[in-house]
């Protein structure tokens, strides 16, 4: 069948990498795509929000397998668009509708949700530009550090977590009285702070049934030690080694289990990924966040560990048919480091060229920011490539990993030299 990837990030070429791979897949298109797709698949420049010219896209070229990298279109509705559309319904759209997607869409509705069907997660209050003062108050009744999300889409810099209490009020003002983070923050979740270390654990669903896939940690600070601004991932180890089957266990039994039977008792129509941000403190696991699709740069070491048929998998989904599947995992461990354009999170330059990927050895190079120019892959973003290794453990594939990144080099070329340094 021909198959459609909507995204042009890290994450959109590993699931290409992988659909690549399939005997399923007779031609693979990505929409926009990136300079890494272009060389397994068909990039056509299409946003992922202009549904009228992906619907063109896909009866174009005979499409029957759409999946949805990143969580924008998601929220705007794309599930519920293919379905309410004549020429599309039977398309296998993977990906969730509005309804489901709003459980990343708003922090909000997320610890509701939680609180509903009896989730682990940090208390919390929610707060408008109308009651800044109460949430100002609230904020009194807490202990530091203080935790302040943007309830709406803020491409992962939407949390802010401060030690001070007076730096606190007055970036709770900014979201809500100046827009810090535009209308994502005209509601701000403000919420108790839980010490301990994190993880995402993935799951694909049907809506019905569900399959756990690889656990991961991502590094989002920009700086060694996880110092300095938040980014959208420095890096990612998978499998978590701390995450044991006694903890998964409780992982399986307190939070899978009840969110998708959550979802079941509010009929949502969710085809897809649930994506759990936890925080296990004593080895208690609570939710921190959802997100409604794959995690980058976490789908850089996941995919990768999956020895299943992707479209299988997809097809199973759509057709709640998961239960007849397994899933098969690689026992390796994966690593991924982000080289990153100088500068970022904050102002970089573009259109710096690439040098030496044709030298990597051993490991799997995903591009994230990138684009051909003149015939030269350059720089087009913030996060450039990452670059995934396999080992036998994560300290021998993150070795793997050091050493090809030193055969590459562009202007400005950052990473962090220390991703899985809190594993040791």
């Amino acid at each position: 069948m021909n198959i459609l990837i909507l995204g042009s990030g890290g994450r959109e070429h590993t699931f290409a990498y992988k659909i690549a791979q399939s005997k399923r897949c007779k031609q693979l298109f990505v929409a926009p795509g990136n300079a890494g797709t272009s060389e397994i698949a068909t990039n056509i420049s299409i946003s992922v929000n202009d549904f009228e010219a992906i619907k063109k896209c896909v009866i174009n070229n005979n499409i029957k397998m759409v999946i949805v990298g990143p969580e924008d279109p998601l929220v705007n509705g794309i599930a519920d668009y293919f379905l309410e559309t004549t020429e599309l319904k039977n398309v296998l759209l993977i990906g969730p509708s509005k309804a489901g997607s709003l459980l990343e869409g708003s922090k909000e509705r997320a610890k509701e949700f939680m609180m509903d069907h009896q989730i682990p997660t940090a208390a919390y209050q929610s707060f408008t530009k109308e009651s800044l003062k109460e949430g100002k108050l609230f904020l009194d009744t807490l202990n530091p550090p203080f935790v302040l999300k943007a309830d709406g889409l803020a491409a992962g810099k939407g949390v802010l977590i401060l030690n001070d209490i007076d730096e606190a009020k007055n970036e709770l003002e900014e979201m809500l009285s100046n827009s810090k983070f535009g209308v994502a923050s005209k509601t701000v979740v403000i919420e108790e702070f839980l010490d301990g270390i994190e993880l995402s654990v993935f799951v694909l669903t049907d809506g019905k049934n569900y399959k756990i896939l690889p656990t991961a940690k991502d590094y989002k600070r920009i700086g060694e030690g996880d110092t300095g601004l938040n980014t959208g991932g420095m890096g990612a180890i998978s499998p978590v080694p701390f995450a044991d089957s006694k903890l998964m266990k409780k992982i399986e039994e307190r939070i899978v289990i009840p969110t998708i039977n959550g979802l079941k008792k509010e009929n949502i129509d969710y085809k897809g990924f649930v994506f759990i941000g936890l925080i296990n403190v004593n080895d208690e696991p609570f939710v921190i966040e959802y997100n409604v699709r794959m995690g980058d740069p976490e789908t850089e070491v996941v995919l990768p560990r999956i020895k299943n048929d992707l479209v299988d998998l997809f097809e199973a989904t759509f057709n709640q048919e998961l239960d007849k599947t397994s899933i098969e995992i690689d026992k390796r461990a994966a690593t991924t480091v982000m080289l990153v354009s100088g500068g970022y999170p904050e102002a970089y330059e573009k259109g710096k060229l690439i040098l030496g990927i044709e030298n990597i050895q051993d490991s799997i190079v995903f591009h994230a920011g990138t684009t051909i120019k003149n015939n030269k892959t350059v720089t087009n973003g913030g996060r450039v490539i990452a670059i995934t290794s396999m080992d036998l453990d994560y300290k021998k594939a993150l070795k793997k990993t050091y050493q090809n990144i030193e055969k590459l080099n562009f202007g400005g070329m950052n990473y962090r030299k220390d991703i899985g340094y809190d594993l040791t």
